[in-house]
């Protein structure tokens, strides 16, 4: 008995220092929290002052210079050319809504068709297989002008994303992603989907529909490399879905605007991410969809999209049409083709999308399963990523398509040792939509990129950052190594990433509760004939049919707005009351984004005032997870590597002396890149190698070079035994890598000591002159 007196005393005791631990930790977490939320009120509330202060002044200013033009007698006469100027616009206003209506209506009649601005044909119908779904492999049609498609060109096949609208979003202009791919020669290939999922149709149909639109394109081209593969925002996660599950059909994968890591963001400027804690987590979109007969209507996500940036989307985007009517009305017109068509979901897929991405961010934590039973695993993706991403987008935040890579990986060393090649390119500006629309990305960023993804598979595997250089005549691009923490110095704190865990669990728990109390009941009441109702009384569609013909108010405005056209009499630029007309325009316009401020930062106050709490930080902390430490080096493939060092022979010396030189560089020129891969296709013996063995050669000597960096050099003399082939093979790499005088002092000194170590000079090898700056672009990577 009394020896289990101290047993039970040191329990107790032990029990008693638990609880003070973490009566401790609480109130650290609770200091920290209330410091926070004070930081952020005084940020928020500065930030909000002084762009107040910024924009009223400035429409002081404006308004300064305004108010002369109504002094007497010159306002009079100004009066009554801006009263029939205004009159007029109204007329041509309400003519193309009245035709955006129409439009919209017709489009609707004839099942909303894909807004490519290409002809095409349907390759394969995805609701005709045996596993159907609404959507269609396409290929598009050269335009007349354009260069017939290359057979030394691979397949480029487009995913765009079903998130409220239609497809063809990737090749809505001529100078788009469609319109790059087909000027480089690409035989192209676009996923369109129809507006009304098949019954019972999942995330998983859709996933193996996409998979036999892949298999289609490989048997029309047999003799090309696998099919490169972009995704556009959502379209990118089906993309990497695609990929993980599928790694056998797929060539590089681009994804553009694509969120993957959807917890991350940073505090004070990325609002959005919040909206799921604030509103109940998955229950929403359950009871969207419940509303809608099992239906989620597209409507509802492009209702949120607008409420994002209300001043632009609800007043500036449509006083706009009224400013700029004589000839802008075309344009916008033509954006509605797209923005007006709303597609419907399954009820099985919206919850799949929120609850596992959205709101459980499962697909990074490696806790993804397709609704077949499938794991998606996105380390499995052997295939290039190349991430397109831009700090101006306010949908898909740079941390949101990033952080996915830190998430996944417990540092760069391990993306090598997996034998994986990711690419990463940021824009400075460019919104959201501007990703997929903007001609000038499409002249910029994706024309590189489309030039890139030949000779990407010839990169070394690691992490890399393409950076466009522009400069006189042809852009430059380079390839510049990374690490884990360059990814996760974009910014953004990740320890409030504990407080979007606890919205994922409570989301859970609130979800069990709808389907057990009000879910049953909806079931029930809501019918298909009650589900379109609503659908037709939703705000975005009613504003549709408000300005239409079917509204009798409207009836006559075609007529009326020619017979305007043709007494059409503009004010003057400097018409006063126009001028003032557009100050006030400007004035709303701020005032919606005063509102707005406001709005974000109410709600990420609240938002870490409610979850940020130690006790919703402590239930998140058991639900978030982070990469598991490993030793690199006992993964099976390094070991082989390593191992390996000394086995092989001509090519495996060089893929080797190409990465150490890169490596000691460590940034890849497109120029050293494409000399490269001509190499690796063109010169015996790396002609006459698959895709995958050349692949896996380069994978292996990347390792080799990683793990085994002292032994990666003096084993060289082992691989090349014989004079000539060291000769031979010195030479080549010098052609590729030289002259001396484009190369900087780290790759020069890592190519006099491959020299010596083999014992050989290259042909036409200069030693640059001591000191002597070298102004050259960065150098070679792999070109491997």
């Amino acid at each position: 008995m009394s020896d289990e007196i101290p047993n039970e005393t040191g329990v107790y005791a032990q029990s008693r220092d638990a609880y003070a631990r973490h009566a401790v930790e609480d109130l650290h977490q609770a200091n920290a929290q209330a410091q926070l939320l004070g930081a952020l009120a005084v940020k928020h509330g500065s930030a909000i002052a002084e762009k107040t202060r910024t924009a009223w002044s400035g429409l002081a200013d404006e308004w300064a210079g305004i108010a002369a033009g109504f002094a007497a007698p010159f306002a009079a006469n100004s009066l009554l050319p801006y009263w029939k100027d205004a009159a007029q616009r109204w007329v041509l206003t309400l003519d193309t809504l009245c035709r955006r209506g129409d439009a919209c209506a017709a489009r609707e009649a004839e099942g909303f068709t894909p807004v490519l601005a290409f002809d095409y044909e349907i390759i394969v119908d995805g609701r005709l297989l045996e596993r159907p779904a609404n959507y269609a492999l396409v290929r598009i049609i050269p335009p007349e002008g354009a260069p017939p498609p290359r057979n030394d060109r691979r397949p480029w096949v487009i995913i765009d994303p079903r998130a409220g609208q239609g497809s063809g979003i990737g090749g809505f202009k001529s100078e788009s992603e469609v319109g790059e791919a087909l000027n480089d020669g690409h035989p192209v290939y676009f996923v369109i989907f129809f507006r009304d999922p098949e019954p019972h149709q999942t995330l998983a149909d859709v996933c193996a529909a996409e998979a036999a639109f892949l298999k289609a394109v490989r048997e029309r081209h047999p003799k090309s490399s696998k099919p490169l593969v972009t995704g556009n925002c959502q379209g990118g996660w089906a993309a990497m879905i695609l990929a993980a599950t599928h790694p056998d059909l797929m060539g590089p994968v681009v994804i553009a605007g694509t969120p993957l890591s959807y917890w991350a963001g940073k505090i004070g400027q990325n609002p959005f991410r919040y909206l799921a804690g604030m509103e109940g987590g998955a229950v929403p979109a359950l009871l969207t969809a419940d509303l809608g007969a099992g239906k989620f209507d597209g409507a509802t996500l492009i209702h949120n999209f607008e409420q994002l940036n209300p001043g632009k989307t609800v007043w500036r985007k449509n006083y706009d049409i009224f400013s700029k009517v004589d000839w802008d009305s075309e344009r916008y017109l033509d954006f509605e083709r797209w923005w007006s068509g709303f597609y419907f979901m399954n009820a099985a897929e919206i919850r799949w999308i929120v609850e596992t991405l959205f709101v459980g961010n499962k697909l990074v934590r490696g806790e993804a399963v397709l609704d077949d039973g499938t794991p998606v695993d996105l380390t499995r993706i052997d295939s290039p990523i190349v991430v397109f991403a831009s700090h101006g987008d306010n949908i898909t935040p740079p941390q949101q398509a990033l952080f996915w890579i830190a998430d996944l990986y417990e540092s760069v060393q391990e993306v090598r040792a997996r034998g994986h090649v990711i690419v990463y390119t940021l824009h400075d500006s460019i919104g959201h939509l501007g990703i997929f629309v903007s001609a000038k990305v499409a002249s910029k960023q994706h024309k590189e990129i489309t030039s890139v993804v030949q000779t990407i598979e010839s990169l070394a595997p690691g992490l890399y950052e393409m950076l466009i250089h522009e400069g006189d005549g042809v852009p430059t691009v380079s390839f510049e190594t990374r690490t884990i923490d360059d990814i996760l110095a974009i910014g953004g704190d990740r320890k409030e990433e504990a407080a979007f865990a606890a919205v994922a669990r409570l989301s859970d728990w609130a979800v069990k509760t709808y389907e057990l109390t009000v879910q049953p009941l909806l079931r029930a009441l809501v019918t298909p004939e009650v589900a379109e109702t609503l659908r037709e009384a939703h705000p975005m569609r009613a504003q549709y049919k408000l300005f239409s013909s079917a509204n009798p108010l409207l009836g006559g405005i075609y007529p009326l707005a020619e017979a305007t056209r043709e007494a059409r009499d503009p004010a003057e630029e400097d018409n006063p009351f126009l001028r003032l007309e557009r100050l006030t325009a400007t004035a709303i316009e701020e005032s919606f984004n005063l509102a707005r401020d406001m709005r974000d930062a109410c709600m990420e106050i609240a938002f870490l005032g409610l979850y940020a709490t130690p006790w919703m930080m402590r239930l998140g902390a058991t639900y978030q997870a982070r990469p598991q430490e490993h030793n690199i080096r006992k993964l099976p493939q390094v070991r082989d590597a390593i191992q390996n060092a000394e086995a092989g022979g001509y090519k495996e010396a060089i893929v080797r002396m190409l990465i150490l030189l890169a490596r000691a560089r460590g940034s890849v020129r497109r120029d050293r890149l494409e000399r490269t891969n001509r190499l690796l296709h063109s010169r015996a013996p790396f002609d006459t190698m698959t895709p995958e063995r050349r692949a896996r050669l380069i994978n292996e000597q990347n390792m080799i070079v990683e793990f085994a960096a002292d032994g990666a050099v003096s084993s060289l003399p082992v691989l090349l035994r014989d004079d000539v082939d060291r000769v031979r093979a010195v030479n080549l790499v010098f052609d590729i890598v030289g002259p001396a005088e484009e190369m900087d002092d780290r790759t020069i000194a890592m190519f006099k000591q491959l020299q010596s170590t083999l014992y050989t000079m290259a042909r036409g090898w200069k030693e640059r002159a001591p000191g002597r700056s070298n102004g050259a672009a960065p150098g070679m990577r792999i070109g491997a």
